[in-house]
This record gives structure tokens, sequence and C-alpha cells, in this order.
């Protein structure tokens, strides 16, 4: 019988349960989910018995990395929101933060697999929509400011740092971080108000995501 995934935990089984989510977050990043379980228990420093006792199969895992992952992601807005002096500095930290939200695209619009799994699980919903509000409020505030053009929603910008993650696997770049923060950086220019050329259609907003 597998354990309870919501019962209280000893410390030693809450330090496994971590490492084992850590590990995953940063292999399902690079690799997507569909990497073997055993590779995740040897990255995490656990047996393969001790993965499964915790979560049950790949399913579970994937669910698990993506609550603690856009519950980060939240934290991370939300707290960007009170402390950046403008909503545009907000956005763009946010978006320099590549590790977990990166993550939570492929999660939620980029694997086929993550998102069957995850587009009907309550919580994970709450807190991708969560994400997504906090997403509009930098939007709907940067455009107040001026600094940001009036002619995006929060589902361009979801969308665009969506593609521009899945261009090229990390492994055909020699340096992966630093072509990321390049190529964030050219799109955030291209997001930044001022001339520029106009844009077929509407907004995408974040009621346009499935």
């Amino acid at each position: 019988m597998s354990a309870d995934p919501e019962a209280p935990l000893r410390a030693d089984a809450q330090r496994n349960r971590d490492q084992i989510i850590a590990a995953a977050r940063v292999i399902f990043a690079s690799h997507g989910p569909e990497v073997p379980m055993e590779e995740i228990a040897r990255a995490a420093g656990v047996g393969v018995g001790t993965l499964y006792r915790r979560f049950p199969d790949r399913d579970a895992l994937i669910r698990a990395v993506a609550v603690d992952n856009f519950a980060g992601v939240l934290h991370d807005a939300r707290r960007l929101s009170a402390e950046a002096p403008t909503a545009w500095e907000a956005l763009v930290q946010l978006l320099y933060h590549g590790a977990e939200l990166q993550l939570s695209m492929q999660l939620s619009m980029l694997s086929q697999r993550a998102h069957e799994i995850l587009k009907d699980d309550p919580e994970v919903a709450h807190l991708r929509e969560a994400v997504l509000l906090e997403v509009e409020g930098l939007v709907e505030r940067a455009q107040a400011e001026g600094t940001l053009r009036k002619d995006v929603g929060a589902g361009d910008v979801a969308v665009l740092f969506a593609r521009l993650i899945r261009q090229l696997p990390a492994h055909r770049l020699k340096s992966p971080e630093m072509a990321t923060a390049r190529n964030i950086a050219i799109m955030i220019d291209g997001l930044r108000a001022g001339p520029a050329t106009p844009l077929p259609g509407r907004p995408i907003y974040k009621e346009d995501l499935l």
C-alpha cells in the first residue's frame, strides 16, 4: 500500500520527498517528464523503492512537481509585484526567473502527457490560474505605466515565453543559460512600449489558454 501523500511525514521521509521533487524539477526542466524514474531516484540520492513509496507512479510525481513549481512561481510573482519599483521591472524579473517559470510552461503547455495529467487537477488548475492572474495584473499595470506595449495580453507573454524555451534542446547549445538570457532580452525588447510593427489580430488573454 502506498503512503498517503497528504499525511504528515517524519523528518527523514520529508527530506526524501523534498530531494525527489528537487531532482525531478531539474530533470523535467532539461529533459521533459518522460525521463526514467530510476534516473530521477539516482539524481535524488534515494533508492527506487523510496521513490515509489512516496510517488506510486509517474503521474503522481508530475503532479507533485507541478504543484510545487506553480506555488514557487506564484510566490515569486506576488513578491516581485509588491517589491519591484515598477510593474515593468517586476515582469522583467519574473521572466528572468527562468528555471521555475520554464518548468511551469513545459508542464502546462509544452508536454502533452503532463498537460493531460494536470488539466483536470483542481489544485494545479487553481495555482495556474493564480499565476496567470498575477501576470495579467503586471501586464495591465505596466501598460498603464506606459512601459509595455498596449496590444499584448497576459496570454501573449505566456505563449511567447513558451515558444522561446522550446526552440532548441539545451544539449544542442554550448552555453544554454547565456542563450536563454539573450533570447529573453530580445523578447523583452519586443514587449517594450514604443514604435513597433503592429500585431495582427487581437491580444491573447489568459482565457485563451487551454
